[in-house]
C-alpha cells in the first residue's frame, strides 16, 4: 500500500517540496507519494494528518509552531527552538523533528570549514541557525536592524549588534535570514556595513531560494563562494526522506536521487 506524505504550510503552491520528495521515491523505489495541503488554521494541523491518513508530513510557514504543539514526542532540536518543520506517525504517535537547520549546516559543510559565523536578521530562522551552528562548534554573532529582536539572542549568550553598533571583523559565513532582496532589490544591510562583512569573509549563504539576491550579487561581485537558499531546502528534504522512509537509505543515496530536482 502506497505510503501517503503531505507539505501543510499558507501558502504551499509555490513550493517545490512535491517534486524533490516524488523524484527520490522513484528513483529509490520507493512506494509513496507527496502532495501539497493548504492548511489554514494551524489548530487544525493534528486532526488534519489523521484524516489524510498520512504517514508523514513537512510543514513550513507558518505552522512550524503548531506542529510542535501537535506532535507527542519532539527530538531535543526541535523543543529547544519549539519549531518541528517534519512530523512522521509511528506506532499512533506523532514525532517531530527539526530537518532546517541540520539541513543548512550539511549545505554549508560543502563550501568548506567554517568556524565563525555572522547571521543577518533575528527572526525564527536565526535563531534555529545560530543554535544549531553552535552545537557543532561553530562561532556565531548576530546583526539585526532593531534591537529588540536581538533579546533573545542575548539571553542565550550570544554576541549581538544592531547596524548601529556594527563593526565587520573577520568571519568564515556570512549568512542573510531576512526576506530582504526576496521581493525588491534591497539588501540585508547598508551596503557599506555588508560590503565590510563580506570583504572579511570566506563564503556567503542566502536562505532566500528562487532568485539571485541583492545580496548574493555582491557575494558574487567579490568572488565568494556562495549558495542560495535551494541547497538549504533539498538537504533539509534529504534528511526528512530520511525519517519518512525510517532510515532504509543513506543520505548520500538520498541526496544522489534528489539532487536532480535543482535542475528541473
Amino acid at each position: 500500500m502506497k505510503s501517503l506524505f503531505a507539505l501543510f504550510g499558507n501558502p504551499v503552491h509555490h513550493s517545490k517540496s512535491p517534486l524533490m520528495h516524488n523524484l527520490a521515491f522513484q528513483k529509490l523505489g520507493y512506494d509513496g507519494c507527496y502532495t501539497r495541503w493548504l492548511l489554514k488554521e494551524g489548530a487544525r494541523l493534528r486532526e488534519t494528518f489523521l484524516a489524510l491518513d498520512l504517514k508523514g508530513a513537512n510543514i513550513t510557514v507558518p505552522h512550524k509552531e503548531a506542529a510542535f504543539e501537535a506532535a507527542d514526542i519532539v527530538e531535543d532540536f526541535a523543543a529547544e527552538v519549539r519549531a518541528v518543520n517534519t512530523l512522521v506517525l509511528k506506532e499512533g504517535k506523532l514525532y517531530g523533528y527539526n530537518t532546517d537547520a541540520p539541513g543548512f549546516y550539511r549545505a554549508l559543510q560543502k563550501l568548506g570549514e567554517v568556524k565563525t559565523a555572522l547571521i543577518m536578521g533575528a527572526g525564527g530562522t536565526a535563531r534555529a541557525l545560530s543554535l544549531y551552528l553552535r552545537s557543532q562548534g561553530i562561532d556565531v554573532e548576530v546583526v539585526n536592524r532593531s534591537a529588540g529582536r536581538l533579546e533573545w539572542f542575548k539571553a542565550e549568550g550570544f554576541v549581538c549588534h544592531t547596524w548601529e553598533g556594527f563593526d565587520a571583523t573577520p568571519k568564515d559565513v556570512v549568512i542573510n535570514t531576512t526576506s530582504a532582496g526576496l521581493e525588491d532589490n534591497s539588501l540585508p544591510m547598508p551596503k557599506a556595513l555588508l560590503d565590510a562583512a563580506l570583504a572579511q569573509a570566506k563564503y556567503a549563504v542566502d536562505v532566500i531560494y528562487g532568485k539571485e539576491t541583492p545580496f548574493l550579487e555582491e557575494a558574487k561581485r567579490l568572488n565568494l563562494p556562495h549558495f542560495d537558499g535551494s541547497e538549504m531546502l533539498l538537504q533539509q528534504g534529504i534528511i526528512a526522506f530520511d525519517y519518512f522512509t525510517d532510515h532504509r537509505y543513506t543520505l548520500d543515496e538520498i541526496e544522489k536521487a534528489m539532487r536532480p530536482f535543482l535542475n528541473l
